[in-house]
């Protein structure tokens, strides 16, 4: 698979548990076969399905509640994006669900 992750060279200004965090993320999609690609800086619209979602989760999900701890951002997540792929109609696909349509491409 080909991820389009936005440009995330590591500068000198970033902290060593930061430039490590990327270094882990390379690693795991290099084990799964998967290709980052870099889009070029300021050009949010090569990358308009990612900036969509971001969107998406920004509004109907992190602008929602008050976060108190990790593990409160984890649950609050895990129950958003099981409603965001069974119970969310996507109209980029048709306005069914992403759950709907994997099911429909088995």
């Amino acid at each position: 698979g080909s991820i389009m992750a936005p440009n995330t060279s590591v500068k000198s200004s970033l902290s060593a548990m930061h430039a490590s965090s990327v270094g882990q993320r390379m690693k795991w999609a290099v084990k799964r076969g998967v290709t980052i690609q870099h889009i070029q800086p300021g050009q949010p619209q090569q990358n308009a399905y990612i900036e969509r979602y971001n969107r998406t989760v920004r509004h109907e999900w992190l602008d929602q509640y008050i976060i108190e701890s990790i593990e409160e951002a984890q649950d609050y997540a895990t129950q958003w994006l099981w409603t965001y792929n069974n119970d969310r109609p996507n109209m980029g696909i048709g306005g069914i669900t992403p759950a709907m349509k994997l099911k429909m491409a088995a």
